[in-house]
């Protein structure tokens, strides 16, 4: 490892690399197409391909195949091993520096301390998914939960089909609007606890730290707005992400946060993120 410390800091020095490096980061535990990596960092395809070869022979990122794409993820494995190396490596069994590293119970955590949680969830328009999101936690766990939903480039009102199917779930749409990213930022804005994105394009975008440091995971799925096809084949692919969002919220809400430190707690909404998109049952 003291070996691979150098390489892998030495890769990440260069400014372009780092952002190829950031933006996969932001996409775990997707695996990102090259063409896709390449239009959001606006690279060459040459130019991306050096990059992603030296991310990947420092062993920060892997490669696989898709057909005929190639898909690239961060290897969250050793990344956690590289920090971890770093951050013990400088505390030289000093308690007054490795307690600060100790994972803490989520119960005693600044700012998990609260009995309500705050969560949003961010997409690009939020029209749809992100709309979905907050209107399922909140009638799923509102109890828990305050649930807010954002949008990057929102649009000016929210999708009819997706109005249509929370009235069919049940959900009161009433006190739902499209608003902007930019509502939940500044110094009056609310310190969330979790940040989750539900699409890939607000995932690729390069946005400020979250005051606080909120528990942030990507929850991406395919965009309903962009279904083609008879009305019945669009409101399949809304009823599609509605499903997948209300199993990822549920398992969100049954998981025991008093009982699990913010490592565990990250993983487990990273694992959130792996299952599979079925409908609601």
């Amino acid at each position: 490892m003291e070996i691979e410390i150098p390489t892998r800091l030495a890769t990440l020095g260069h400014s372009q690399r780092l952002a190829v490096f950031r933006l996969l980061v932001r996409r775990y535990p997707d695996k990102v197409p090259a063409g896709e990596l390449a239009e959001a960092l606006g690279l060459k395809a040459s130019t991306l391909s050096s990059y992603l070869s030296a991310l990947m022979q420092a062993g920060l990122v892997t490669q696989d195949r898709a057909g005929t794409s190639l898909r690239y993820s961060v290897d969250m494995t050793q990344v956690r091993r590289t920090v971890d190396f770093l951050l013990l490596d400088c505390c030289r069994g000093r308690p007054d520096l490795c307690s600060l590293l100790s994972p803490t119970p989520i119960s005693e955590a600044d700012p998990m301390t609260e009995t309500r949680y705050k969560v949003l969830f961010i997409c690009t328009g939020n029209s749809a998914r992100s709309i979905f999101a907050e209107t399922i936690l909140r009638d799923m766990a509102g109890a828990r939960f305050d649930a807010h939903s954002a949008g990057t480039r929102p649009s000016s009102e929210l999708n009819p089909f997706a109005l249509e199917l929370l009235e069919q779930k049940g959900h009161d749409i009433a006190p739902l609007r499209a608003k902007n990213v930019s509502e939940y930022q500044g110094a009056e804005a609310p310190v969330f606890d979790f940040v989750f994105t539900v699409c890939n394009r607000a995932a690729n975008e390069e946005c400020p730290a979250w005051e606080g440091q909120p528990v942030s995971a990507h929850w991406g799925m395919p965009d309903p707005v962009k279904a083609e096809g008879s009305d019945a084949q669009k409101a399949l692919a809304f009823q599609q992400a509605y499903g997948a969002l209300h199993n990822r919220i549920r398992a969100f809400a049954a998981l025991q946060f008093a009982a699990l430190d913010r490592i565990s707690l990250q993983r487990a909404v990273d694992d959130i993120a792996r299952m599979d998109a079925g409908d609601e049952a």
